[in-house]
């Protein structure tokens, strides 16, 4: 993999920057196009490339992880007659290496990477006077950098570890990638721990708009969660406060980038009932309302025979509407799963799920809710696991999680069913198997 130095500032002129931290006033010569130097180099070239990286997070990234995997994962349709479209939505071992949203996936996810490693790279020097902000600066690439190979364990099989190197890039197993996300994570609680972001670092980069210390637990929470880790990810769930937010921020130069593929690209569609069998969801669910809306349209399908699709609502309603970062009651789903994985308490299990289930839409920090009666069902392994996939596929629709879900809690799996995924995991990309030698075989499917 051949790395791209990405000109991060450009983004001033369409003014990402300025929206995501309004109180950053950056005097930094020629913003249209500055130098990498002005950006590595300085003081509030860090700080702004630390807003950039989120907000590029936010517009390309996101779309890339929710989009393609969400159409793996049967909660999208694909619709549009572009070819890319329908290879991905038609998945299987037919599924090319230069599909477009394939490499979307990848190369966004590797572009966050760069962004990350230039901070950790320059940080320790240009803020060395000011361990307040060069460590809040430090916490902030970790958490992208983990986000970065989190992700990719989470679409392909082997990845390389980091943008930064000479010759070929070396691919690891996706353990090693969790591994590395969670070291990443670990490290950025200490940092922040040790040394409380400075206020500069708090109003010109997170800007009220990211909690960085339940950000950087809740993604502990997740990965050790994937990686097998059951007790580290309890703890690290536990320690995220379920009434903190933290979102993505859109406008209308700066749109929601779901709402402009769903809604103005007519790309794709939800599926209705989240996706999944009509047997797993309870038609009472107040999550299906909020995130889908009509129109409601019936079309053929040839595994299903018929398909109905809906129209987008919740965090994807607008061209403004906020994306979570993550959701809260996500963390009580992984404290029920690691317990029931790791032969724990089933009956606290059983009472988180039931957290989840009653909930109201007025009691959660996003405005998420089932609002279904409590749990009735056997108090077993198999139970609860499956209980915790009906919970996770609606709590957590459209968040890019549904893919890797599917394969950790034993859904129904291809070949031999295409029901609920049509991977498991991507081919590697074309481009970038044209420039690297050391890129693996592709998984069958």
């Amino acid at each position: 993999m051949k790395r791209t130095i990405f000109r991060l500032l450009t983004l001033l002129t369409s003014g990402l920057l300025l929206v995501a931290a309004p109180s950053c006033n950056l005097d930094i010569p020629n913003p249209n196009s500055p130098s990498d130097a002005v950006v590595l180099t300085t003081r509030d070239g860090l700080l702004a490339l630390s807003v950039g990286m989120r907000q590029y997070y936010a517009n390309n990234t996101l779309g890339a992880v929710i989009l393609g995997p969400g159409a793996t994962a049967r909660e999208l349709r694909g619709v549009s007659t572009f070819t890319s479209v329908l290879e991905i939505e038609a998945g299987t071992a037919a599924l090319p290496n230069f599909n477009s949203y394939v490499l979307s996936v990848w190369a966004q996810l590797y572009q966050v990477m760069s962004m990350a490693e230039d901070l950790q790279a320059n940080a320790p020097t240009v803020l060395s006077n000011d361990p307040a902000t060069r460590d809040a600066v430090l916490a902030h690439a970790n958490l992208f950098k983990a986000m970065a190979l989190g992700t990719l364990a989470q679409y392909f099989e082997q990845a390389p570890l980091s943008t930064k190197r000479t010759g070929d890039a070396a691919f690891v197993p996706r353990a090693q990638l969790q591994a590395e996300a969670l070291r990443l994570l670990n490290e950025a609680q200490q940092l922040i721990t040790a040394t409380p972001p400075s206020a500069e670092f708090t109003a010109k980069v997170t800007a009220g708009t990211l909690d960085l210390t339940n950000t950087i637990n809740a993604y502990r929470a997740r990965y050790n969660l994937a990686a097998g880790n059951y007790a580290a990810a309890i703890s690290a769930a536990s320690a995220v406060s379920l009434t903190s937010k933290s979102a993505f921020i859109y406008n209308t130069q700066n749109p929601n980038p779901i709402y402009q593929s769903i809604v103005i690209g007519k790309n794709f569609r939800p599926r209705n009932l989240f996706g999944l069998p009509a047997a797993l969801v309870n038609r009472r669910d107040a999550r299906l309302s909020f995130y889908l809306t009509n129109p409601t349209d019936v079309v053929q399908d040839a595994l299903l025979g018929r398909d109905t699709l809906r129209s987008v609502a919740g965090f994807f309603a607008t061209q403004t509407t906020p994306i979570p970062v993550y959701l809260p009651d996500e963390m009580r789903l992984i404290q029920a799963e690691a317990l029931v994985r790791s032969n724990g308490d089933l009956t606290q299990a059983v009472t988180l799920i039931n957290a989840v289930r009653t909930q109201a839409p007025s009691a959660d920090a996003f405005g998420v809710g089932a609002n279904l009666p409590a749990y009735s069902g056997a108090v077993t392994t198999d139970a609860l696991l499956t209980e915790i996939y009906r919970q996770r596929a609606a709590e957590l629709f459209m968040t890019g999680l549904r893919l890797p879900d599917s394969r950790r809690l034993g859904r129904p799996a291809p070949p031999a069913s295409l029901l609920e995924r049509t991977r498991d995991f991507y081919p590697y990309p074309q481009q970038e198997r044209l420039t690297n030698p050391n890129v693996p075989n592709d998984p069958t499917i």
